[in-house]
């Protein structure tokens, strides 16, 4: 179109001024885009104004992950001391009383049920034996009558009631001589010795003897040489089997729904070596009223020994009862400015959405999704950072 002035005022080559022909040019695009807006062929366009649109480059850097049904198991970390396993562990009280005239057995040393721990010399050991002696002497001699007055009421030289007292007094007397005998074994004489006494030889060393009940290794030595000790009532020794140990782990709370007898166990001792494996064999039926938790025991493997008594321990309790829920990666959890947790929803048309969620369990490195989601749905685990750092653009 040409353009020319006249008196001051542009004009088109038809005569008619510029500013009247802008404006009827005006008039007639926004016309035709309001016809072309209620086009009954045309949609309404999305309301997505808040969803992050990303170029096709962007995208290859986008990661989703499709949400789904999965199994999980539920776990319990907490603390723990370790204990001697006590089905498998012995107090050794001292049977006899005396001082202590020997230590036979030093600390973490192997012992067979019935090898010797210590030597004492005991008037108690020494009378035991006296009382053994005598009793075996005394039974035999009974005996010896009541055989012969059975042969002698058989030829009729003796009455029925002289023959019947002859055997009642040699069944006491053995009765006696075997409760001297177990006397003996109860303070742990060596059977050297008490066969000895059987065959009526000599005893040129009377000295008692503490032997170990159980096998295991002495774990505990409480005794000292020279210390006087009493029978019954003093504690000389403890022997244990360490290749068990137990652990006894404090549970709180909601957290008691979750451990069960038979439940897997992993316990650390923080000492940088290995990870070592156990199983629930006791929950507590009752809640200690100073810490507000309930005991469970941990039957734990001790191989090298690495677990002692009173150590301290993390234990992490595994349920052998298995859950599910809609499991998502924690990577796709981000946090709002009132610190809600949302994930980036990957919608139909090519963008992302934020979607608020309500966390479960986390079991590892994954989240059960209560609320918010669900299967089939596909939501960012890797870039959801950005996808945040776009939206607040």
């Amino acid at each position: 179109m040409d353009i020319r002035w006249d008196h001051g005022m542009p004009r088109t080559d038809n005569g008619r001024p510029l500013r009247r022909s802008l404006a009827i040019a005006a008039m007639l695009a926004a016309a035709a885009m309001a016809t072309a807006g209620c086009s009954p062929g045309d949609k309404k366009p999305a309301e997505n104004s808040g969803n992050v649109t990303l170029t096709q480059a962007q995208r290859q850097n986008i990661h989703l992950y499709t949400v789904a049904a999965l199994p999980f198991r539920k776990t319990v970390e907490t603390d723990g001391v370790v204990d001697f396993d006590q089905e498998h562990s012995t107090s050794v009280i001292s049977p006899i009383t005396g001082p202590v005239t020997r230590l036979i057995v030093s600390l973490g040393q192997k012992v067979k049920k019935g090898d010797p721990l210590a030597a004492v010399a005991s008037s108690d050991f020494a009378a035991a034996l006296s009382t053994y002696r005598k009793a075996l002497a005394t039974a035999a001699t009974a005996r010896h009558v009541a055989d012969l007055d059975k042969d002698l009421f058989a030829h009729h030289s003796v009455s029925q009631r002289e023959a019947d007292q002859a055997e009642t007094d040699a069944v006491g007397a053995e009765a006696d001589r075997d409760a001297a005998l177990q006397a003996l074994q109860s303070l742990g004489v060596d059977p050297k010795t008490i066969k000895a006494v059987q065959d009526g030889r000599p005893i040129s060393r009377v000295e008692g003897m503490i032997r170990s009940p159980i096998d295991g290794t002495v774990a505990e030595r409480l005794i000292t040489p020279g210390q006087l000790l009493q029978a019954g009532s003093t504690n000389a020794f403890t022997v244990a089997d360490l290749s068990h140990m137990w652990v006894m782990a404090q549970v709180f709370g909601a957290d008691l729904d979750n451990v069960a007898v038979g439940d897997t166990a992993a316990i650390a001792t923080g000492l940088g070596g290995p990870v070592l494996s156990g199983r629930v064999d006791n929950v507590g039926a009752v809640v200690n009223p100073d810490t507000r938790a309930v005991a469970v025991r941990i039957v734990a493997n001790n191989p090298r020994q690495t677990l002692r008594r009173q150590m301290y321990v993390r234990v992490t309790i595994t349920s052998h009862r298995s859950s599910t829920g809609l499991m998502v990666p924690d990577s796709a959890i981000l946090r709002d400015d009132e610190n809600l947790p949302f994930v980036y929803l990957a919608l139909p048309d090519g963008s992302f959405a934020r979607r608020s969620v309500t966390l479960g369990y986390r079991a590892g490195s994954r989240y059960d999704i209560t609320g918010g989601l669900r299967a089939g749905d596909h939501v960012v685990v890797d870039g959801a950072l950005f996808l945040q750092f776009m939206q607040s653009q």
